[in-house]
């Protein structure tokens, strides 16, 4: 007979979602670093938030290979990013790293695609993460990389410098149009994916 602790272990206390649990307390940190507005800091940041990034590719890896893909998982590492994702955003806005329109594009996103998805899966429609959105995060997660850095540096080899805070602003900008291009596709599938189903209901 398995006990409640067994249960308990298998579900929440498995090592996929310890990784997701360390990635979620790993979050002050990188804020911390963020708010100190110092070059080295700024990069060590930049660091812990790629680290992160990291594990999140991980614990996905390791749930799917030791077949521990629980319902806490499924919960949890998908907010991890989003409370990552969020908290450096307003972190960024405040620090006047990032104008605040961008922002609100990117988070308004988010809470728009959460909230059609807890929908869609109430009417038993699977919406499937489409390349527009994996693209969106892409160009987010490195533009956020190139903002931590923020300063200009001379890159190794080269004469000419790089403004890191000005190219994370342009990959954070494409992020933000390919945000509002896959919100709007993921939407169209929803009322294509609905129509289809009453379709086959009706028939």
């Amino acid at each position: 007979m398995t006990t409640r602790y067994e249960r308990l272990k298998r579900e929440v206390l498995n090592l996929p979602n310890m990784i997701t649990i360390s990635r979620v307390l790993l979050i002050p940190p990188v804020l911390f670093l963020v708010d100190r507005a110092d070059p080295f800091l700024c990069v060590l940041g930049m660091i812990t938030f790629m680290l992160v990034s990291a594990l999140d590719i991980v614990d996905g890896w390791l749930a799917r290979r030791q077949k521990l893909v629980t319902v806490f998982g499924k919960f949890m590492d998908p907010l991890a990013d989003k409370i990552m994702v969020m908290s450096l955003l307003l972190y960024l806005v405040a620090d006047g790293r990032v104008p605040a329109w961008l922002a609100v594009i990117l988070l308004a996103r988010e809470f728009y695609i959460s909230g059609l998805r807890l929908v869609a899966a109430s009417e038993g429609v699977v919406m499937a993460a489409g390349v527009g959105g994996k693209a969106k995060t892409g160009f987010q997660l490195i533009g956020i990389c190139f903002l931590l850095v923020h300063y200009t540096y001379r890159m190794p080899g080269f004469t000419e410098t790089l403004n890191f805070h000005l190219v994370g602003l342009i990959l954070l900008g494409i992020s933000a149009f390919l945000s509002v291009l896959s919100a709007v596709t993921y939407t169209l599938d929803f009322g294509n994916a609905l129509s289809a189903k009453a379709d086959t209901s009706g028939k």
